[in-house]
């Protein structure tokens, strides 16, 4: 490892902390444009509703570009891929910034996913390999952290900046941060070069395991879970506690730093009892969002409870990531870029059901039910996953990134059982 990635015996290496930075700028794009909707639906002369799908096309793009990108750049230096990313996002927001056609845009949101897939699925990689496996599930929290820290600060800022410069401001501010970014991960990015070892086949091998596949169905619950609440949390709290609407901003804000929080815990408590962590995280958010049903008629009690279901849920998210990395083995690009898919899949579908029992008889009180519900369902594959055992022998992916002399010497690569 290069001095760039070494650190004291119980701090994260450097590098990790350059690439949640990366995390964070691409978590800022994702949501930022739901702030700037109107003004961009007035400016692209399309309706409300047609610029909402700039906000679906990204997600799409993430669902299905991160496996994507991640075969399509798997033989390529990590390093390499991780600039790549970065400069075609940088790019993506360039063109749509430059752009008066919504299709245009539109598609800019759609390539800018696909760079933002690959970086995420690499970036885990590296950031657990720098790490060690001590530290490999503190090291994607801090990675999840950019991307819950893009909630609490990056998204309000660039909404409020696209009040005074138009939407297009954020987009260059993104633009040009990217390119810093890009400059700082080509610096302190290791030089690896095994990369001609890996292949399409081992990857896709590495999927054969129900270990993994109960640690991707327990991020697409959880994620389904926590946001079908959120994202229709604001007529909950207007419509049944009475929170003025100006204030709402900063009930979101205090779910945010709930998020921030739990991605922390996760992090510290993962890698030493990561089963105990996320059974008991899942079960007290199923809880919660069952307690804000009756509780919402109370402001005090449901921003609590919005804070409590963030700092909860998102304690499971670091955890279920790097137990899926760490089930690949040696072939772990592919299983991280599929975490990202679980979790937009998870948005994406708790989202759609949400909506639905919204507009049902169940009323503003529907999403609170549809997330416990998902919740609880978490418990299933986590139960399961503690039945089978996290801890029989697996080649974690940290000692695939050491240098080429210690690689090796190991044994041929193999999946993990």
């Amino acid at each position: 490892m290069s001095s760039a990635t070494g650190s004291a015996p119980g701090k994260l290496p450097f590098v990790v902390w350059v690439l949640a930075v990366g995390t964070f700028l691409m978590g800022t794009t994702e949501f930022v444009v739901a702030g700037l909707l109107p003004e961009m639906a007035a400016d692209l002369d399309v309706s409300v509703a047609h610029a909402g799908l700039l906000i679906t096309a990204f997600a799409v793009g993430m669902i299905v570009g991160g496996p994507t990108m991640a075969m399509t750049t798997l033989r390529l230096p990590q390093r390499h891929t991780l600039v790549g990313a970065l400069a075609v996002f940088a790019l993506g927001h360039v063109v749509a910034a430059l752009s008066t056609s919504f299709t245009v845009v539109l598609a800019a949101r759609v390539v800018t996913a696909l760079a933002t897939g690959a970086f995420w699925a690499v970036g885990f990689v590296i950031a657990t390999a720098a790490a060690g496996p001590h530290h490999a599930t503190r090291a994607v929290g801090v990675m999840m952290g950019g991307l819950t820290l893009a909630n609490v600060v990056g998204v309000p800022i660039g909404s409020f900046v696209g009040q005074f410069t138009g939407w297009r401001g954020p987009f260059w501010a993104l633009a040009v941060l990217a390119t810093l970014a890009a400059a700082f991960v080509g610096r302190f990015i290791p030089r690896i070069e095994q990369r001609a070892e890996v292949s399409v086949r081992a990857e896709v091998r590495a999927l054969g395991q129900g270990r993994l596949w109960l640690a991707l169905g327990a991020a697409v619950l959880i994620m389904g879970g926590v946001l079908a609440t959120y994202t229709y949390i604001t007529p909950l709290l207007t419509g049944r506690a009475g929170i003025a609407e100006g204030a709402i901003p900063l009930v979101l804000i205090a779910f945010g730093v709930g998020a921030l929080g739990g991605t922390a815990i996760g992090g510290r408590l993962g890698d030493r009892r990561p089963m105990a962590t996320t059974i008991t995280a899942a079960a007290a958010t199923t809880v919660t969002l069952l307690a804000l049903i009756p509780a919402s008629n109370s402001p005090v009690a449901a921003v609590v409870l919005v804070f409590v279901m963030a700092l909860t849920g998102f304690t499971v998210n670091p955890v279920v990531t790097s137990l899926a990395v760490r089930f690949a083995g040696n072939a772990p690009t592919l299983t991280s870029a599929l975490t990202t898919s679980a979790y937009n899949t998870g948005i994406a579908v708790g989202s759609a059901l949400a909506g639905q029992a919204l507009g049902s008889s169940l009323g503003l009180t529907g999403p609170a039910l549809v997330g416990a519900v998902f919740a609880a369902l978490t418990l299933l594959p986590l139960v399961a996953l503690a039945l089978s055992g996290t801890a029989r022998p697996s080649r974690i992916v940290a000692q695939h990134t050491q240098t080429t002399e210690q690689h090796s010497a190991d044994a041929p690569a193999t999946t993990a059982h």
